[in-house]
């Protein structure tokens, strides 16, 4: 404190004998005066330094808060006496009772702190020793209450953090205790700061990023280590980024030492996880720029990670992981990259020696490890990298594939600690908070897309069986369905959810068609194909999740022709409406369109599926053929097909637009489905002739069609 109310710990009394009948006198003051020169005589009489709990509580005992309440608060001062000097007086006060926890969370401390806020902006001599005096009590006032447990949701709340930006701003007397308090209230409730003074940070963030991008000397260092900080959890400003990029390249582009490269490394990290690469500038510069940051990244991954017997620097090495990600998302985009083809090549090529370290030391990592953070962002960057590449380093992938098992089961079975971890990983690789978004809080999420590709292979894929993957993702697919279910909100599910439910999808798919003899003897399939018997019927219906459900329905589709024999196949309530939902998504794919100037209309597609059709085409051509496959092997289906007139309605579309209209692929398609309807059961044969079924299959070629209707 800067007054010269607190006395020296222990030693004041014994200094000062009189400072008890000054106490005295305090506690007997009759009026204003009395009490006013009676605070001035301890003032006088306690110096300045520490002061032990038993004075400060005899000092609170003999003034309590009534006095300087009125202090802080009083317009009217002595003649001759300016107005700040008796608020300063209470600011001491307050300041010396704050230095006990206990009274800094006191409700009548609380109560001053807009108070006490405004303190900090007003405007006066700056040469005046009293009012300097007064700033610093009250920033020590301030600081103690944010120490307590509730303090900074109430400094937030009483308008504390508008004030502090204000003052640092405008760079008067105390401004460098204002950014201390503000980073320790970014770092205590950031949502809270930025919901309360968004407009007052985000002045401060213009502020630091314009200095950062200036500074000359060693101050961009420590700059480096505040702005993560001051970055808020929407839109960073642009002019923010570009005085951000600006200055990372000259730090990062010059000779430095770790403690120096190392914060760049890090605020470089947390705009790239806030930012992607938006805030790298596009042409020559910024894909430099990029190739620096992922070298660098690479680097350092590398020596930390291969050299054995070295302590890691696990917080630079995380914030290395999240650029390397950067990296891999650019060098992978096919439009609008930064990076020019000569450079992903380089890239991808020094990227792969550093996976190869981050996979050399996970096989160092034993079970008493798997729960620590830094292990889980080796494994996210590791899944980052499996997602698009798994032909190199393929002999150490397939080593490791035993342990990334273990790993994502051991964190599958303790998911509250998984989620734990995500968010320590951010932490870790950050900053001192919690970054914008969310990373995904299990280990499997992260190895899904990798595992999807590797089950193409017959060598990865065989290892993944032998460690229980498919069991496990089958228990990991039926959880995730839940979120799903009705009774839950999805419209506050992170599309990760969905994601990786269509991926899990995808490694199904692989299974059937590489595996099928492990979907018949798993018990584990059985229950995931009554789940999605009995989930599609509700999905197809839902708005926004067509992709979803013609992942559900094919790979239905593709499983009910393995597991026919199943008893939960033949015909019941079940396995029917899912066959129904099942021709719902199949049949509503395509339209008969009017083309203006033409008599015939056009086959097109209809407009749900016209904007994923990309990312659809493939599924809906493998449902139609699976189904086309479960028709002879369910003497139920046939029928039921019929009564949906699925078959009259197809027919009826075909012939009502032009041939030409029609790809060869898609007359393949249904005429797979029309014949297969056809041989299976009379009544479909019938009611197709009906339809004009000859005819149409003339005019489309469908040779196979044709003879099958003209049997009896």
């Amino acid at each position: 404190m800067a007054s010269d109310c607190e006395p020296a710990l222990n030693q004041a009394e014994s200094r000062n004998p009189t400072l008890d009948r000054y106490l005295g006198a305090l506690r007997e003051a009759k009026n204003d005066s009395e009490q006013f020169a009676a605070l001035l005589l301890v003032t006088k009489a306690v110096k300045a330094g520490d002061i032990d709990a038993k004075t400060r509580r005899r000092i609170f005992d003999a003034v309590g808060f009534t006095f300087p309440n009125r202090l802080l608060t009083t317009k009217e001062a002595p003649d001759g006496c300016p107005d700040h000097v008796l608020r300063a007086l209470g600011v001491a006060l307050l300041a010396c009772f704050c230095s006990d926890p206990e009274l800094a969370a006191h409700p009548q401390v609380l109560n001053k702190i807009p108070i006490l806020s405004t303190f900090l902006t007003t405007r006066g001599d700056p040469d005046d020793a009293a009012r300097r005096s007064m700033i610093d009590d009250t920033y020590q006032c301030l600081t103690a209450v944010a120490g307590t447990p509730r303090g900074p949701r109430h400094l937030i709340a009483g308008g504390t953090v508008s004030a502090l930006c204000q003052a640092y701003l405008g760079h008067g007397y105390g401004f460098d205790q204002a950014l201390a308090l503000l980073v320790g209230l970014l770092a205590a409730a950031e949502t809270q700061c930025w919901k309360e003074a968004e407009p007052d940070l985000l002045a401060v963030l213009r502020g630091l990023s314009e200095d950062f991008q200036k500074a000359e000397d060693a101050s961009k260092f420590e700059l480096c280590q505040l702005l993560p900080l001051f970055l808020p959890p929407t839109t960073v400003p642009s002019e923010c980024l570009r005085d951000l990029q600006a200055g990372l390249a000259r730090i990062l582009g010059s000779k430095l030492s770790s403690w120096q490269r190392n914060p760049a490394l890090k605020l470089a990290a947390r705009l790239a996880h806030a930012c992607g690469s938006d805030w790298i500038p596009a042409g020559s510069s910024g894909s430099k720029f990029l190739a620096l940051l992922v070298n660098l990244a690479c680097v350092e991954v590398r020596l930390a990670l291969e050299e054995t017997g070295t302590e890691v620097k696990e917080d630079v090495v995380t914030a290395c992981y999240a650029l390397m990600e950067l990296g891999i998302q650019e060098c992978t985009r096919c439009e609008q990259s930064l990076l020019k083809e000569p450079q992903k090549v380089q890239l991808v090529s020094i990227m792969k020696e550093a996976i190869g370290a981050v996979i050399h030391y996970l096989q160092q990592v034993g079970p008493e490890k798997q729960k620590e953070p830094f292990v889980f962002a080796s494994v996210r960057i590791l899944g980052a990298w499996l997602a698009e590449e798994t032909s190199s380093l393929r002999k150490e992938v397939c080593q490791l594939l035993p342990f990334l098992v273990r790993y994502a089961k051991t964190l599958y079975e303790e998911a509250e600690e998984a989620n734990d971890l995500s968010q320590q990983v951010a932490t870790l690789a950050i900053s001192p908070t919690t970054p914008g978004p969310t990373w995904p809080g299990d280990a499997l999420r992260l190895l899904l897309p990798g595992w999807c590709h590797l089950t193409v292979e017959d060598g990865p894929r065989e290892i993944l069986i032998k460690e229980g993957a498919p069991s496990l993702l089958c228990k990991y697919f039926l959880q995730q369905w839940e979120l799903t279910s009705p009774g839950h909100d999805t419209s506050v599910l992170p599309d990760s959810v969905e994601i990786g439910l269509q991926t899990c999808c995808h490694i199904f798919l692989n299974l059937v068609v590489t595996a099928p003899g492990l979907i018949k003897r798993d018990a584990c399939f059985t229950s995931l194909m009554n789940t999605l018997m009995t989930s599609l019927p509700a999905l197809v219906q839902q708005q926004g999740r067509l992709l979803l459900a013609a992942n559900v329905a094919t790979l239905g589709l593709l499983m009910a022709r393995l597991l026919s024999t199943s008893p939960a196949l033949q015909g019941t309530p079940a396995s029917r409406g899912f066959f129904a939902a099942a021709i719902l998504f199949l049949s509503q794919s395509h339209v008969a369109r009017a083309t203006p100037g033409s008599d015939q209309a056009v086959l097109a597609l209809s407009p749900d599926y016209e904007g994923i059709w990309a990312d659809l085409q493939e599924l809906w051509f493998l449902g139609m053929q699976a189904f086309t496959g479960c028709v002879p092997l369910l003497p139920w289906l046939a029928p039921a097909a019929l009564r949906s007139r699925w078959p009259q309605e197809l027919l009826q579309l075909l012939g009502s637009v032009s041939p030409n209209s029609v790809k060869p692929e898609m007359v393949a398609a249904y005429q797979g489905v029309l014949v297969e309807l056809a041989r299976a059961n009379r009544l479909c044969r019938e009611a197709m002739r009906l339809q004009a079924g000859e005819e149409t299959a003339s005019h489309y070629r469908m040779a196979a069609l044709e003879q099958c209707l003209s049997e009896p």
